[in-house]
């Protein structure tokens, strides 16, 4: 990379971009990798790097971004262990904590996933060794701690230390709550001098305490004695003290020889984490800059879509479109100071440096970007009075070196070319320069103010004008490009706007040639049908995008009714058949459990009542399975009661075979039921009056049991769990309905209703429906191994 080169890279600010994309990755080496990225010159590389980029924004999306907290270098380390050495516990722990970082970078990994994506061999080429990772962690709790459990032997040495040590302390606790030795002693307490336990003692009776003095304090008024009954048992507790570091010597000696021998596998995981850190920060700075991936192409074509710089706020940055290289190969830009030039140029620049870097750009979709080996600009004042340059002598010794590098894999950019001088010969010059680039199959951008650039881009084939727009009313620029269109320079508008005299500006206009004034006319003229073309563009455009979602609405309504129907006679057809297929399994155990009556018994009449109760059974539930085939069956006349029905008298409503308890009669004669948990009202005449001799033959019935029984297998058969995913908002709610209900007909106290994140459409409807249900008593999210907010835990009452 030459050094202009890496010049205009400063200049179009790729460093700050550099520097956004470092504090998107977290181990330092990462960071200083981000900081250190260069634009790739193959369109291959590109396109490799490109790809890592889109992999890594997608595991994003679906399972957020893997953990690289524990990943520091380590080569010095296992350099020195493989040399024998001793590393000590922090090293230990950094080596453990990078074997973490690849286990659990291994585990984020989907080995199973049906896409394959650029950065896969990454995950698998990750060794990890979870042996060692515990082992040291086991032995390491801390840096500064070395467990217990690292050996019995130190296990061992220290329980012996503790014994020694509480020896030497009850010696010394008889010693200072000895009244025979309360005068002596300058304070009741036990303390340390020297690694030795002592006693402190006033001088005036140092010959009282026989004993070794280990220290005096800074007054020379006490004396740290080391009674001589403790002398033996300190002497141990220093003794297994030495053991006991020695010990540790030879746990970290081990340790260090075990991360030795995986050397190679540790740095390997290593380099692959910073890689996978490195792409990671990539696909982070995607979704922070709500960017997508151009199309890489070869042939120097450039269309950015709705681009904006990277380094303005996306709330006030004005998107542009920007075109070159398709048909034609040099764009001059013109318009008024601060109307956008130089930053539709930067942002030319700096995108096209970005995608070479691999880095997602801020444009819309279908945008193209074309590999250049290099990216020459000439942007800003430069001038430097050191070297005696002025602006127009500091853009030339620029614009001298460009053109001794440029070639036709090159794409130049020029700010204000030609300025700082006369301007009859500027725009000669810069004609010109232009005129050599694109001789050297260069493609190029250009900013300049002079009306014969305008004319020379108007006459020129491959050389394209655009214009930043700028609005005259507002005195303000809208920062828009106008490819195809000069710009003005607006100043005589700008002067009256800003209350110049009008006499002046009319002097100033006739000062101008008729050549010049006639073009100004001609620019103006066209300025207004662009504008008025533009308006009913957009107007038109407005009513297409609204019929066209108008119509795709229409659509998936249509459809979305569609399913629900259809979902809905299915699902419908599939409960009957279940409820009849239920109610035959459990009539099935209920026949078994009366054969086995039979059985037992031997009486004839029994049998015979067992005999007449598998019929009426069969034929109740052939009953029941022909009411659920023919919705249209005619329901029986009911016959009138015999007398009025009173609270606690025994009905049947047609077509339902639970008989019901009357519960009260209101003035207006509606009566309250209540049949097992269901209450309900009826007129009486809606209902059969069960007379006190039938009332009684059914308590003599042992259908009833069977009955009971059959309650029973529908209440063990009903299911706690519900699956809702796929289905739409409305076919949903019919469902979950369904669902309630055979839950409470099944006795069951909790459920769960399975619905999936999403984007939380159908968590919301199926809520909607808990709270309106009077079954509900309550209901919540699910916490953590429940399925979280995927799934809602629902408590029936």
């Amino acid at each position: 990379m030459s050094e202009l080169f890496e010049k205009s890279i400063r200049t179009l600010e790729l460093p700050r971009v550099l520097e956004l994309l470092a504090e998107q990755a977290v181990s330092a080496e990462a960071k200083a990798r981000c900081r250190r990225l260069r634009p790739e010159t193959e369109p291959e590389e590109v396109l490799r790097l490109l790809d890592q980029t889109d992999a890594a924004r997608q595991m994003m999306g679906l399972r957020g971004s893997p953990s690289f907290s524990g990943v520091k270098p380590v080569a010095e380390a296992l350099d020195r262990a493989d040399r024998g050495g001793s590393l000590n516990p922090h090293e230990l722990l950094t080596i453990a904590d990078l074997l973490t970082a690849a286990r659990r970078c291994k585990e984020y990994f989907n080995v199973d996933a049906a896409e394959k994506t650029a950065i896969d061999h990454l995950f698998l080429s990750l060794h990890g060794n979870r042996f060692l990772e515990e082992k040291i962690k086991r032995c390491l709790p801390d840096e500064d701690t070395v467990a217990d459990a690292a050996s019995p032997e130190l296990a061992d040495i220290r329980r012996h230390m503790r014994s020694a040590q509480a020896k030497s302390r009850q010696i010394l606790q008889r010693v200072i709550s000895s009244p025979s030795y309360a005068k002596i002693l300058q304070e009741t307490i036990i303390t340390q001098r020297d690694g030795r336990f002592v006693v402190p003692v006033k001088a005036e009776h140092k010959g009282d305490l026989p004993g070794l003095v280990h220290d005096i304090s800074s007054t020379g008024a006490t004396l740290f004695v080391e009674p001589m009954g403790v002398v033996q048992a300190n002497n141990e507790y220093i003794e297994l003290q030495a053991k006991e570091q020695k010990e540790i010597e030879r746990i970290l000696s081990e340790l260090s020889a075990e991360a030795a021998a995986h050397r190679e596998d540790i740095q390997w995981d290593y380099d692959a984490l910073v890689h996978l850190d490195v792409i990671f920060a990539r696909g982070q700075l995607s979704y922070k800059m709500e960017a997508a991936r151009p199309e890489v192409r070869r042939d120097g074509v450039i269309y950015l879509r709705k681009a904006r710089h990277p380094l303005l706020d996306p709330k006030q940055a004005v998107p542009i479109d920007i075109q070159l290289g398709d048909t034609f190969d040099t764009l001059v830009i013109t318009g008024p100071n601060t109307g956008g030039k130089t930053v539709t140029l930067k942002t030319l620049g700096l995108l096209t440096l970005m995608t070479q870097c691999g880095l997602h750009i801020p444009v819309g979709d279908r945008s193209v970007i074309s590999v250049y080996e290099r990216v020459l600009a000439d942007i800003g004042d430069e001038q430097s009075i050191e070297q005696s340059l002025s602006t127009f002598s500091a853009h030339m010794v620029n614009i001298v070196s460009i053109l001794r590098e440029a070639d036709r894999c090159s794409l130049i950019l020029f700010d204000e070319l030609g300025a700082g001088t006369d301007p009859v010969e500027g725009a000669a010059l810069a004609i010109a320069i232009i005129q050599r680039v694109r001789s050297l199959g260069a493609r190029a951008a250009a900013t300049t103010h002079y009306a014969e650039l305008k004319t020379f881009a108007m006459t020129t084939a491959g050389v394209e004008n655009a214009s930043c727009e700028f609005d005259v009313e507002t005195l303000r620029p809208t920062y828009r490009l106008l490819i195809g269109i000069p710009g003005k320079s607006n100043a005589f508008a700008i002067s009256a706007r800003l209350g110049l005299p009008a006499d002046v500006i009319e002097d100033a206009k006739a000062q101008m040639s008729g050549e010049s004034v006639r073009f100004e006319d001609v620019l103006t003229q066209l300025e207004a049908k662009r504008q008025a073309l533009e308006k009913k563009e957009l107007e038109a455009e407005r009513l297409y995008r609204q019929r066209e979602e108008d119509a795709r609405k229409a659509r998936e309504f249509r459809e979305q009714m569609e399913r629900a129907k259809d979902n809905a006679r299915s699902r419908g057809e599939a409960e009957a058949k279940r409820i009849v297929r239920d109610a035959r399994a459990a009539a099935d155990q209920v026949f078994q459990e009366l054969s086995d009556m039979r059985k037992a018994q031997a009486k004839a009449d029994r049998a015979l009542n067992d005999n007449e109760a598998r019929a009426a059974l069969r034929r109740k539930l052939n009953e029941a399975e022909d009411a659920i085939s023919k919705h249209d069956a005619r329901q029986e006349p009911i016959p009138k009661p015999s007398r009025p029905i009173r609270e606690g008298d025994l009905v049947e409503i047609p077509g339902v075979r639970t008989p019901a308890e009357v519960v009260s009669v209101g003035k207006d004669g509606t009566l309250q039921l209540k049949a097992g948990v269901l209450k309900m009202k009826a007129k009486a005449n809606e209902v059969r009056l069960i007379e006190d001799d039938e009332r009684a033959a059914r308590k003599k019935n042992p259908s009833v049991s069977i009955r009971q029984n059959a309650d029973r297998a529908l209440r063990t058969s009903a299911s706690r769990e519900l699956d809702i995913r796929g289905l739409e908002t409305l076919e949903a709610e019919s469902v979950v309905e369904n669902f309630l209900s055979a839950a409470v007909m099944g006795h069951l106290d909790t459920v769960t209703i399975i619905h999936g994140k999403g984007t939380g459409a159908l968590r919301k409807a199926v809520h909607a429906v808990l709270r309106r249900n009077k079954a509900v008593k309550d209901f919540r999210l699910g916490v953590y191994g429940e399925g979280e907010s995927g799934v809602t835990v629902v408590t029936l009452k």
